[in-house]
């Protein structure tokens, strides 16, 4: 007999949980709607919103604004941008099948389908580009980088790959990754490396983004294939953390020389960008020097590691657990978002590595203490009044969807770039100020000269 929380989802989860873009903020989906928190220290996690629609499937937040993009059971092709803390719905747009994983970063809003990847500029929702008839992608496997660099598998059954530069609407690279079809990918937090895990689950390949570049492989396990759950970079890409359907999870740390290295292969191609596609005497361009220096300055021979720097053992294996490394209290720590609905915090030594001790356990599951937001209606509350957790309803009456009806051409009318709903999307993709003023503070998100669109 299986247990049930409080709830109503069952022991063995039915939470979903994602980290935001740096690892500042949690999104958990269960059986009762979402809740966003936000992550403070190793002590103190923060419950800011709460929605109790039971229909919630996809909810993902922008960095720490107030930006959330939400997908419901009952229309799974439809996504709503919302301002979840003026509980408005900003616009929504209806795609031909099922959304299956949406990313976000302060330039663009990548939409994932089966078989086809929808690109829109955030900053007003126009849709910019859709790269359709792409191989079956049931898990819609892609990610997006912070400079807009968006990866995504081209074969069902290798395990290739395309890199594409969402920002200026180009295709970059294509990278044979693996023999076999692919299970995760992710970007560093600048775009430059590019890790890959096959279905297989025994190797970790790291990529050069400018030139498809193999330059490290890391062997988590050649005794048994394994399911690959969760592959990320930690903000300075010195670590990559992998969780498995095993309970151990993996922390692999990146060769420094490499990292250098690709380093002065990017400070080269900025170069080239900035000169532009000038000749010299002899009539080689730039871009062929700096593709024959790129040969020279990677290492042929790909570096090899066949143990992890660090380890983190979990209470029991088979569950799905999202794992990143980010600082909390000036120190790296790595952190263990779990289908249980618990998030689990680790200690982490740079220097040595080796098994790391839980240190902190959050329990996500239930409405914490220290909302943020609280409405002050209260009437239609099933909470009780004394308790310090509001329960929040996105209104989807308030604003009327701008961008209503399928994909299949450009829709009829356009959200103003004078509109209010414009402006709070505009306002919430700014760089926020970190750590110096509160979470909804007005001028966290300053006002700024809204440009026409062509």
């Amino acid at each position: 007999m299986s247990e049930k929380l409080e709830n109503g989802s069952g022991k063995n989860g039915n939470f979903f949980i994602n980290f935001n873009q740096d690892f500042s903020s949690l999104s958990v989906v269960s059986n009762n709607g979402y809740r966003l928190f936000s992550v403070q220290s190793v002590d103190r996690v923060d419950e800011i919103f709460c929605n109790n629609d039971q229909d919630t499937r996809i909810a993902e937040r922008l960095f720490s604004s107030s930006l959330v993009a939400v997908v419901s059971k009952t229309e799974p092709n439809k996504l709503k941008v919302c301002h979840f803390k003026k509980l408005t719905e900003i616009c929504n747009y209806s795609y031909p099948k099922d959304i299956l994983r949406v990313l976000l970063n302060r330039s663009r809003l990548i939409v994932c389908l089966v078989d086809a990847i929808y690109i829109h500029n955030i900053r007003d929702m126009r849709l910019l580009h859709s790269i359709k008839n792409l191989a079956e992608n049931p898990l819609g496997l892609c990610t997006l980088s912070m400079n807009s660099h968006l990866a995504y598998p081209t074969s069902e059954t290798t395990g290739e790959l395309q890199v594409y530069d969402a920002g200026n609407l180009s295709q970059r690279v294509k990278i044979a990754a693996h023999a076999s079809p692919l299970s995760a990918m992710s970007f560093s937090f600048n775009g430059m490396l590019l890790a890959t895990a096959s279905q297989k689950g025994t190797v970790i390949r790291v990529f050069c983004t400018k030139n498809g570049q193999n330059l490290h492989e890391f062997r988590r396990g050649v005794k048994r294939y394994v399911t690959i759950a969760s592959l990320t970079f930690s903000n300075c890409a010195n670590y990559i953390v992998v969780s498995s359907n095993t309970e151990t999870v993996h922390v692999f740390k990146l060769d420094a020389k490499v990292l250098e290295e690709v380093e002065r292969i990017n400070a080269l191609k900025n170069n080239n960008d900035e000169d532009g596609e000038a000749e010299n005497g002899s009539g080689f361009s730039i871009t062929g020097l700096i593709s024959s220096a790129a040969s020279y300055l990677i290492p042929t021979n790909v570096l090899v590691q066949d143990r992890a720097f660090a380890n983190v053992q979990l209470k029991e294996a088979g569950q799905k657990h999202q794992v990143v490394i980010s600082k909390l209290d000036k120190e790296l720590r790595i952190m263990v978002a779990c289908e249980d609905g618990f998030l689990y915090v680790y200690d982490f030594d740079e220097e040595k590595g080796g098994d790391c001790k839980i240190t902190k356990v959050h329990d996500l599951r239930g409405n914490l203490h220290g909302v943020i937001e609280v409405d002050n209606c209260g009437n239609d509350l099933d909470v009780p009044m004394e308790q310090s957790v509001a329960v929040h309803k996105m209104t989807t009456s308030v604003a009327p969807a701008t961008f209503a009806g399928v994909l299949k051409g450009r829709p009829k009318d356009r959200m103003s770039v004078d509109s209010d709903k414009c402006r709070d999307l505009i306002d919430a993709v700014q760089i926020p100020i970190k750590n110096t003023i509160p979470l909804f503070d007005d001028a966290q998100f300053p006002p700024v000269a809204v440009v026409a669109a062509e």
